[in-house]
């Protein structure tokens, strides 16, 4: 199969959706792989880099496009990109597709065969290509919120952890998953006063087994939800329904009674974000201020560390990328239920129902538009 990488082009995207040694390991199996130059230098990867383990450096994403059975990146595909796709051929990559009724109506028109990272599962019915990704944005969130809380960045002036003598700050993060979690890891070591708010009383016996005293478990209520994103210094929002667009679980009237210099980090941006007042940003602009509170919306959190970031997506995307380079689109999915759940457009249909849902389309099985039902 021939596989195609190209240079994001999302506004501060440092990732790459191949390092070197995933292009390697591709070429071993037999597979030709073609760059897009400068790809890679977001992870100081040259193309000399990419030479040296087999692969193909060409100068413009269109080459890419136009020989590559299968593209795989890392961001949702920009409209100059979604032009270039064309009918059957594969793209592996995030879409994020529920709160992106143009991305999803290219994708559709296109004819291509497009698997979501964020939508692939696992034995234990968990998201192992969101995983990674979340992991970095959750232990970001904490560090980019206790910088919006000095002073000089428009915050109260509070440290994170305080003093002896001095209380610290008050921390809430909505929702206790992969996200939350590690959230809690960062404000627990940074010596906040953390609330962790969920719904589901496994999580909360979960965090409390982890973390013991260090943090407070919460059961979500309007009224709990309300009491303690009033009262915080830092809000976390860290909700997830997979493939789905996010519920706007704080409202403007809450922001609204929260202390001016406050923060929130909404996590959730990529699927629309779970506070009224969201919108998204990026890193070269990453917050605004609505009644008094500083807001961080950036939709890519994790491009700002594209090291850690690209590699740790790489080591379990390279597994699924060679099942489908190895097989063929159609048969690893047949064979791989789990890779299956990827599936949310194909040959003109939408095949995730969260997405159908959400942005009214009629919703077609994966094993239908792919004929194995």
């Amino acid at each position: 199969m021939q596989i195609g990488v190209i240079k994001e082009t999302k506004t501060d995207e440092f990732r790459v959706g191949l390092v070197p040694g995933g292009v390697q390991e591709l070429v071993g199996h037999g597979h030709s792989v073609v760059v897009e130059t400068n790809a890679g230098e977001g992870i100081r990867a040259s193309d000399d880099d990419y030479r040296s383990v087999g692969a193909t450096v060409v100068g413009t994403p269109k080459e890419v496009f136009d020989c590559a059975d299968m593209i795989i990146k890392v961001k949702e595909p920009l409209a100059p990109e979604r032009e270039l796709l064309r009918e059957n051929q594969i793209l592996f990559t995030y879409l994020h597709l529920a709160p992106d009724p143009e991305q999803t109506r290219d994708l559709v028109d296109s004819g291509a065969v497009c698997i979501a990272y964020e939508t692939v599962t696992d034995d234990s019915g968990a998201l192992p290509l969101l995983a990674p990704m979340s992991k970095v944005a959750g232990r970001m969130a904490v560090q980019e919120g206790a910088w919006c809380l000095e002073r000089p960045h428009g915050g109260t002036g509070i440290l994170l952890g305080g003093v002896p003598g001095v209380e610290p700050a008050k921390v809430v993060i909505i929702g206790g998953g992969v996200v939350g979690t590690h959230a809690t890891h960062i404000a627990v070591g940074m010596g906040a006063d953390v609330f962790v708010l969920d719904r589901n009383v496994r999580v909360l016996d979960e965090h409390w087994q982890q973390f013991g005293r260090s943090t407070n478990g919460v059961y979500s209520t309007r009224s709990t939800l309300e009491k303690h994103v009033v009262e915080a210094d830092l809000v976390i929002g860290a909700v997830l329904i997979p493939g789905a667009t996010a519920p706007r679980l704080v409202t403007e009237q809450m922001v609204k009674a929260m202390r001016s210099g406050s923060v929130l980090v909404d996590v959730a941006i990529d699927q629309g974000g779970c506070f009224e007042t969201s919108r998204a940003t990026t890193h070269s602009n990453p917050t605004y201020e609505v009644h008094g509170v500083t807001h961080y919306c950036v939709a890519n959190m994790p491009g700002a560390v594209p090291r850690t970031s690209t590699y740790a997506l790489n080591n379990v995307v390279l597994p699924f990328a060679t099942s489908i380079a190895n097989l063929g689109y159609k048969e690893a999915l047949r064979r791989d239920q789990h890779l299956l759940q990827g599936l949310n457009v194909c040959h003109g249909k939408v095949t995730y129902s969260e997405v159908a849902t959400s942005l009214n389309y009629d919703y077609i099985p994966a094993e239908q538009a792919l004929g194995l039902s």
